[in-house]
């Protein structure tokens, strides 16, 4: 089944971000995405919920979503209305929970290349983040088939919901 692709203006971050600044740990009282969306990014640039609409893609440095394990950060980004993250690594506790919970990320080293305010489209089919500004387009390894299924079904209880739901 082919995908949709993924559609947004640039908002971009550096190196090292962890789920901290992702999610500041004063926040973490509750685990309701509405809420926890609305301080989305909120250290890192105490604009970004206001500046960023739905659709909109992250483009960081190396190792975005190292710190801790908790899914609030996915969760905050992905309820927030960020359609993708694209940096050169993540942190593998992030990379698998934003899959657990329906947040569709791309490893691309040469992320560098691609500036705050560009309009990005990202192929997950073909595995390519085309620079619209630019016109430049990258490769990267395609997410496999399982994992595209996570995010198409928003994340890993959707995905089970709904396989149980096919075996009744």
């Amino acid at each position: 089944m082919q995908k949709a692709n993924i559609n947004g203006k640039v908002w971009r971050f550096g190196k090292d971000i962890d789920t901290d600044l992702i999610i500041a740990a004063r926040y973490l009282n509750t685990s309701e995405p509405a809420e926890l969306a609305k301080h989305v990014m909120e250290d890192a640039d105490p604009e970004f919920v206001n500046k960023m609409n739905k659709g909109d893609v992250i483009v960081a440095g190396e190792n975005f979503g190292c710190g801790s394990s908790r899914e609030h950060a996915p969760i905050a980004l992905k309820a927030a209305g960020v359609a993708a993250v694209i940096a050169p690594t993540f942190a593998r506790i992030f990379y698998r929970n934003s899959f657990n919970m329906g947040l569709p990320i791309f490893e691309l080293n040469e992320s560098a290349e691609i500036n705050e305010g560009d309009e990005v489209s990202v192929d997950m089919d073909a595995g390519t983040v085309t620079n619209k500004t630019t016109n430049k387009t990258y490769n990267f390894t395609p997410i496999p088939e399982f994992m595209q299924e996570l995010i198409d079904a928003g994340g890993l209880m959707n995905f089970a919901k709904n396989e149980i739901e096919d075996k009744k």
